[in-house]
């Protein structure tokens, strides 16, 4: 059964300083074609900020992204999974919690962030490949 750290071992880790914009974090966003990232304070995971955030956090709510800093609108505190979780325990919490992007970490540190995409298409790779080999 593969855990996280089989998922991730060869991926670049993106984040951004909660202080930033959102506008620097739209960008950002765009230009690594990622569809959420994970906030960092002071080296630390402090929430995860999505394409949904911008929509209803800024756009809806009428902010100006230009002046609106990326800690006021993210998602503070979000639950976070260890390294060797495996994908099963993964896609267990993001059904349960409705998450549709998890941060992966080991101890304190950030690993990376995982969409339930991604938990998704590697889980049903490995039943197909048990499958395969059962036949």
């Amino acid at each position: 059964m593969s855990t996280l750290r089989d998922l991730l071992k060869d991926r670049r880790v993106y984040s951004i300083e909660a202080g930033r914009t959102v506008l620097e974090a739209a960008r950002f966003m765009m230009e690594h074609n990622i569809g959420a990232v994970p906030v960092l304070r002071n080296g630390e995971l402090a929430g995860i900020f999505s394409e949904r955030d911008i929509m209803n956090r800024v756009v809806a709510a009428g902010r100006q992204p230009a002046h609106t800093a990326v800690s006021e609108v993210m998602t503070a505190n979000p639950r976070s999974v260890n390294l060797d979780e495996t994908l099963e325990e993964c896609l267990f919490i993001m059904e349960e919690f409705g998450f549709r992007h998890l941060p992966i970490v080991e101890g304190k540190q950030l690993k990376g962030l995982v969409s339930l995409r991604d938990v998704a298409m590697r889980h049903a790779s490995e039943l197909e490949r048990q499958r395969r080999r059962a036949s």
